[in-house]
């Protein structure tokens, strides 16, 4: 009996070990999202511990841990009729809120879930037990999409874009492009009830830097110019030429995006050498001797685009002398379809009205306050909702057992910007 015990306090204090990080006494629900970032930490080790054992790629491992025991079937309700469908040979699955007498035609998003450009779904089930008398069935995207479709009376059309390693960079902008253009046709608008002066682009993460790039493509076709009525972008990422912003710097170990996690994210969405991770994280990609990134350095100068009560002590790193090599061997750095916050001036002007949600604990939190700014300069009517207990990818996160505070105000939030401008 004693030495159970001895093993079990053993075990325990492992766990407690390998949980505890410090955290800021400002973010929401600290002891919750110190487990909730450790079952991600486990979930990577496992999936590096099967790429190493070539039995599959990391990222497949990890989606498929993620998913779990696979996606949620479209499951209608009396408020909500789902489906799966192909646009133009790209899946989607579409949420139709219950019509109202009164507005015979609904408004519509087009969202575009995040991940990475590698994980997830827009029918995502992260985890699922069934056993007699009990279910625990946790679902992100696809509850996040049935509550919009309720509350705004909208049709979501929610994209299950092509992930890494099965594709790269610019697939993904592909897909979402193609999708969204054939919904955009009068058939389908008219199918769907769909009013077509009321239709928004939305998506959080990589699907916020996806959304964004697809509404400078459409701001520059004559043909869809003025299509999209808003877009709506939460924590997005937008460039990866400066890790080292003042969020980076503060936020280089905070759950559940790490610094290392997301340039390394970059790196696999161009398919790109990892041995380059390490150098683009005291920014040697983009130091004063590459010429190709001279140019682009003043669209993403923080010590301009951000206000001091963000930029506090922090020092911009600007290296002499760098790796030129990574720039020539992934020029997709400096694309802006890619990175939508260094794009010309002009490509900016005429954007629709835009909401873009920030959380103070991300090292993506500076992407959206300078995309902010720059779409200001440019004319665009701007909404920037920062929340200063949030992190990266709180919105999701509103139902048990990983249900935060700030996930349900964030999503609150979102859903009346929405509302009152859509």
């Amino acid at each position: 009996m004693r030495s159970s015990c001895v093993v079990l306090t053993a075990l325990v204090a492992l766990a407690a070990y390998y949980i505890y990080i410090p955290l800021p006494g400002s973010v929401s629900d600290p002891w919750k999202l110190m487990v909730l970032d450790a079952t991600f930490r486990s979930a990577q080790q496992v999936s590096n511990l099967i790429h190493y054992l070539g039995l599959s790629h990391h990222l497949l491992a990890l989606n498929f841990i993620i998913v779990s025991f696979g996606k949620k079937s479209a499951w209608s309700s009396a408020q909500v009729k789902v489906t799966d469908i192909d646009f133009d040979g790209v899946e989607v699955r579409v949420f139709e809120g219950t019509p109202k007498p009164d507005e015979p035609l609904k408004r519509s998003v087009v969202y575009i879930h995040g991940g990475g450009w590698a994980l997830a779904s827009a029918s995502t089930v992260t985890f699922r037990f069934d056993a007699p008398l009990f279910l625990l069935e946790i679902k992100y995207y696809d509850e996040l999409c049935t509550v919009m479709a309720e509350e705004l009376n909208a049709v979501i059309v929610s994209i299950e874009y092509r992930l890494v390693p099965k594709v790269y960079f610019p697939a993904q902008i592909h897909d979402v492009v193609r999708a969204t253009k054939y919904f955009l046709q009068p058939e389908v608008l008219q199918k769907y009830s769909v009013d077509p002066g009321r239709i928004g682009i939305s998506g959080d993460s990589a699907g916020g830097n996806l959304a964004a790039a697809l509404s400078q493509q459409f701001n520059q076709d004559a043909n869809l110019k003025n299509k999209l009525k808003v877009q709506a972008l939460i924590y997005p990422v937008l460039q990866a030429l400066d890790f080292n912003t003042p969020s980076y710097q503060q936020n280089v170990n905070t759950p559940i995006l790490p610094r290392y996690v997301m340039v390394k994210y970059w790196v696999d969405y161009f398919k790109g050498n990892h041995d380059f991770i390490q150098a683009m994280i005291v920014n040697n990609h983009t130091s004063l001797d590459v010429e190709e990134a001279a140019a682009l350095r003043a669209r993403l100068n923080w010590t301009s685009l951000l206000p001091t009560s963000i930029t506090k002590n922090y020092r911009p790193v600007v290296q002499t002398t760098g790796n030129s090599r990574i720039i020539q061997e992934l020029p997709q750095l400096l694309d802006a379809r890619s990175a939508p916050l260094i794009a010309h001036q002009e490509v900016l002007q005429h954007l629709p009205k835009t909401y873009i949600l920030t959380c103070e604990h991300d090292v993506l939190r500076d992407d959206g306050i300078m995309y902010a700014k720059r779409l200001e300069s440019a004319g665009v009517q701007v909404t920037l909702d920062h929340f200063e207990d949030g992190f990266h990818g709180c919105m999701i996160f509103t139902s048990w057992p990983t249900n935060f505070s700030v996930g349900i105000r964030t999503r609150n939030s979102y859903l009346k910007w929405l509302d009152q401008n859509l």
